[in-house]
Parts: C-alpha cells; structure tokens; sequence
C-alpha cells in the first residue's frame, strides 16, 4: 500500500517506482541515473522527489575518478562508530591486493570474533576467506551456526578458499540440514569439493536427491571431482559405485579442486568507463591446499600506517564477587579441641 491505495494506482507511486527502478540499475550498471535516462528525462524527474538518489548516484560516479585512497579505507574499516563506513572500509580492503597486510588480517579476525554488526561480520569473513590462512578455516566455520543468513553465507562462501580438513564435517552437516537456505548450502556442496572422503561423499550423494536443482548440481559437480566417475543425478548409481569398490574406494589424491569466481562478459559501458578497468578474478586452488601451502603471499605494498591501530571493545564488567560466608567462632580456649558444645540449657534446668 502506498497513500492508503495500492500501490500503481498513483502517479506518485508510479513516479517513485520508476526513480527507484532507474537508480537501482544505475547502481548495477554503475553508470550514473542521468546518462541512463537522459539529460532532458532526468532534470524533471529529479524534481519530481528523486533528486537524492540520482545525487547518490552521481556521487559515487565522480568516485571513481578520485577514488579512496588505502589510508581512507583503512580509516573507515576501524570507525566502529558508523558501521557503513565499517563495511565500506572492509569491502574496499577484502577486494585490494595490499587487504593482506598482517594487520589488516588482525583486524577481520577481530570483527569475527566480536559481536559486531552482522554485514560487518559478513564483510571480514568475505576478507578473510580472500586474504587469510588454512588456520582460518575454523573461525570460518564456527560462523556457519551464526542466525544471520548473510553471515552464514559468507562463511560458506570463505571455505571454499580455506583448505582445513578439520571444518569438512561442520560442513557436510551443514550441506544436508535441509532446513538450511538453499544458497548456502549450494555454496557448502562447492566448498566439500576439495574433501575427498567417504562421509563427504554419502553427504553430496544426499544432495544429489535434494529439492533443489542448484544444490543438485553443486553436489553433482564435487562428486565428478572426487571421483573421476559420471553417474548424473541417479543417487542410486552412485551408491551401488561405492558398494562395488567396497573399502577400496578411491578417491582422486591429485588436488583438482579449484574455487569459483564472478566472471561475465563486458558490457558497452564496461568500455565507455576506460579509466575503471575491469578486472575479474580467477578460479584459484584454496590456501593450504598442497600446491599453495598454509599460507598466503604478500607482496608489502601498501603496509598500514604506523599509527593504525586496531579497534578496542569495552568487555561487560563481571559481576562483584559474593562477600565470604560468615566464620563460626571456633571453642572457647578452654574447651579441648573436638569436643561437643554443651547444649542450652532447657527451661526447666535452667536456674531461677
């Protein structure tokens, strides 16, 4: 409902969809609101109330001609007065090649560890899972029981780069919790990939048989690296395989797993914004995977200030202490130690 009415019955309404829809494609495109609709368009509809999003829009246009320098972002990362600029600033470092400076690492374990804002949280994860160790793997993981869906996601998303065969069984179990969103456990059956071992594969061959067709494939496409073998989506091949290899299984030893990225074809205004080079990441084999080892390596650009320093949080104060039960007073210094006290006396032995 909009102004008491369904919403589309309304100029108005009508008006501030079509501003919202312009500026969200502005933002996917990123190209600013006024080229997509052009000058003569844009000028009235931004004084028909959508001058403050089209200005955002054109903000962080002008952006990428004088874009943050590594110190703005690093000053952003630790504001922990302003989470946006929390999220801004880790975003910035998770996509940089000098965000794996050893004090930048520092600072995405602490905004995992601590009770931060949950897109902050998510942020340093997506950070660590780019710039941190194998030794990471199980910080990662314990955030797969987080109850931020974004958080979740974002751990399942870093395993896939942390190669730790200790978290494979928080995730297999987390693969087959059916009451789990489909997305992040699509992201867990591509993570389980790099985890070659029976309880592994009976998990993806669950998966196989799930509702979902994304997990399906995900699972499908693991089983193909595990094994070498194709038995399509038929979990019942899959399982007589296993049963006819019986404890000889073999599971390919070569490492072939190699974690996904974002790729696509480049656009037209890909090519009109020549001084924003587009670049897209390669599929990589995960850190502490045999052939890259237990840890990254940093090239030393851009080292953080030396007076950057890492965000303190106030720990609840404990409880006083309980004051120390009362003492009771030992024997009177004539009574042998260990005797009984005499009773009082009875009211009728009492003396008048």
């Amino acid at each position: 409902m909009a102004h008491g009415h369904p919403r589309g019955r309304c100029f108005g309404c009508r008006r501030g969809s079509a501003v919202d829809a312009v500026a969200q494609r502005s933002r996917l495109l990123g190209v600013p609101a006024c080229i997509l609709m052009g000058t003569s368009l844009a000028v009235p509809l931004m004084g028909l109330g959508g001058c403050d999003t089209i200005s955002s829009d054109i903000s962080s246009f002008t952006e990428a001609f004088n874009p943050p320098t590594p110190a703005e972002a690093a000053t952003w990362a630790v504001d922990t007065s302003n989470p946006e600029n929390q999220r801004r600033g880790i975003a910035l470092l998770a996509s940089a090649v000098w965000g794996g400076a050893e004090p930048y690492q520092k600072l995405y374990r602490l905004y995992i560890q601590e009770p931060t804002d949950p897109i902050v949280k998510g942020f340093a994860i997506r950070a660590l899972g780019r710039h941190g160790d194998s030794s990471d793997a199980q910080l990662v993981a314990k955030e797969l029981n987080s109850p931020y869906r974004l958080v979740r996601l974002e751990s399942a998303k870093a395993l896939q780069r942390l190669h730790d065969p200790a978290v494979a069984d928080a995730m297999w179990k987390k693969l087959i919790d059916q009451v789990e969103d489909s997305e992040i456990r699509t992201e867990l059956a591509i993570g389980l990939g790099q985890y070659p071992s029976d309880a592994v594969f009976q998990a993806l061959v669950a998966a196989v048989d799930h509702r979902e067709l994304a997990v399906n494939y995900a699972a499908l496409d693991s089983l193909q690296t595990m094994t070498g073998q194709d038995f399509g989506m038929s979990q019942k091949a899959w399982l007589d395989w296993r049963a006819s290899v019986g404890t000889n299984v073999a599971f390919r030893t070569d490492e072939r797993f190699l974690y996904p990225t974002f790729q696509r074809d480049k656009g037209i205004f890909d090519y009109l914004m020549f001084w924003v080079p587009l670049e897209f990441e390669s599929p990589g084999m995960p850190v502490g995977s045999q052939a890259i080892g237990a840890r990254r390596t940093y090239s030393g650009e851009n080292e953080p200030a030396e007076d950057f320093k890492l965000p303190v949080f106030e720990k609840p104060e404990k409880p006083a202490d309980e004051a120390p039960a009362a003492t009771v007073p030992g024997p009177p210094s004539g009574r042998p130690s260990g005797s009984a006290a005499t009773p009082p006396a009875s009211g009728s032995d009492r003396p008048r």
